[in-house]
């Protein structure tokens, strides 16, 4: 897997993972663990470089816990 930092110079930024395909059986089974057993599990960086993000964290939302992100699965508005 791969995360980059999008800086949007609005104090805003956003996260764009890259994923091989070979990763995304992994990632859905993580996610199904995760839903069963009410656990948290990370995907970690390898650290090496200048800087970037070391740490990403799933865990089950509590439900007093406000969203501040939804799943957004429509079509890009600038296609690559």
């Amino acid at each position: 897997m791969r995360i980059e930092i999008e800086d949007f110079k609005t104090g805003w930024c956003g996260l764009t993972i890259a994923i091989k395909k070979e990763e995304i059986d992994e990632l859905i089974d993580a996610l199904k663990t995760l839903k069963q057993k009410d656990d948290h599990f990370h995907m970690r960086s390898d650290y090496a470089g200048t800087g970037g993000v070391g740490d990403v964290e799933f865990y089950i939302q509590n439900e007093n816990e406000r969203n501040n992100m939804k799943l957004d699965i429509s079509p890009p508005l600038y296609p690559k």
